[in-house]
């Protein structure tokens, strides 16, 4: 006998429904369909279940091909892991195709893109040269980035700019094709850079000039106000693989095309990552939205799984 005073219910009188009756939010026509040998990419996202992230995966791929037709702004927010994960390539085939109107970064996606474009390699072995002082030393690339950065800030140009002028002076021939920075300068594509002072290698270059850095940089947000303003009625805003700068400076480019009474409503944010954060779900995901229509999705993933999926899709929908 038990020695506890309280007595468990008894279910007796419990009521209950038929399944029928109370329906459910999973029904087989949900369900994925087989994959056929030699169906390609188009009927592979088709086959996916209408349910979760794989309906979520179709709205973004939708909102990307309407923004597309509707000529609005195809915005891609990146993060370093983005380039050290090899997706230059194909991020700028979509930017031939017209699947990507502008390109905004953090400073570490510049920082390995730039090495791509003079060396062919990036992603140094952090823990390796830590211990004695050597991270983030190589010279050419503090010293060419920093000097770019302040040639911008002399002739009024912002850091995006300014760094892709320098690689056509200095990337390798048969490199430059494999930068973002390079390609979208030639193409006279707009990419900005966002860099918080002290976050980056270059900063601690002997060649590093905090004003001029400052200076192109706001100039880059400044920018990107702008190019936001294109994502009104139709646009899409992707954030991939930056977890605070990008969500942060997006959320205020946001606010400010506002305060200027810009019309910015109804339009797309996806963040992408293979770990969602709070920061993008808040800046990038859900605030943009609130009162103003649109919608905002969540897809988790490896950037170099999900990336070239999406790219896919895109190209196959042409």
């Amino acid at each position: 006998m038990s020695r506890y005073t309280e007595k468990p219910l008894t279910f007796e009188k419990l009521s209950t429904i038929p399944i029928d009756a109370r329906g459910g939010k999973v029904q087989v026509q949900h369900f994925g369909k087989l994959y056929k040998k030699g169906d390609g990419v188009a009927k592979l996202l088709d086959s996916l279940p209408t349910i979760l992230a794989a309906d979520s995966l179709r709205g973004v791929i939708e909102a990307v091909k309407e923004a597309r037709a509707k000529k609005k702004a195809i915005l891609w927010g990146m993060g370093g892991h983005v380039i050290k994960c090899g997706l230059a390539d194909v991020l700028l085939d979509l930017m031939h195709r017209g699947w990507i109107t502008g390109f905004v970064m953090n400073g570490a996606a510049t920082i390995h893109d730039f090495e791509i474009a003079i060396a062919g390699h990036t992603s140094e072995d952090v823990e390796a040269v830590l211990p004695d002082g050597r991270f983030g030393s190589a010279d050419e690339t503090g010293r060419e980035m920093n000097l770019a950065i302040r040639d911008g800030a002399r002739d009024g140009i912002g850091m995006g700019e300014a760094l892709g002028r320098k690689l056509e002076q200095i990337a390798k021939p048969e490199l430059a094709p494999h930068s973002i920075v390079a390609s979208a300068f030639k193409a006279a594509v707009p990419l900005t850079v966002h860099v918080a002072v002290g976050t980056d290698t270059p900063h601690t270059h002997p060649a590093a000039d905090g004003a001029s850095i400052g200076t192109t940089t706001h100039h880059d947000f400044q920018l990107l106000c702008s190019i936001v303003r294109g994502l009104n009625d139709g646009g899409v805003y992707l954030n991939v693989g930056s977890a605070v700068v990008l969500p942060e400076v997006f959320l205020k480019a946001v606010s400010v095309v506002r305060n200027l009474g810009y019309p910015l409503a109804n339009f797309t944010t996806v963040n992408f990552d293979f770990l969602q954060h709070y920061r993008p779900n808040a800046n990038v995901v859900k605030r943009p939205h609130a009162g103003s229509g649109g919608q905002g999705y969540s897809i988790t993933g490896h950037h170099e799984i999900m990336i070239p999926l999406l790219a896919a899709a895109l190209i196959e929908s042409e």
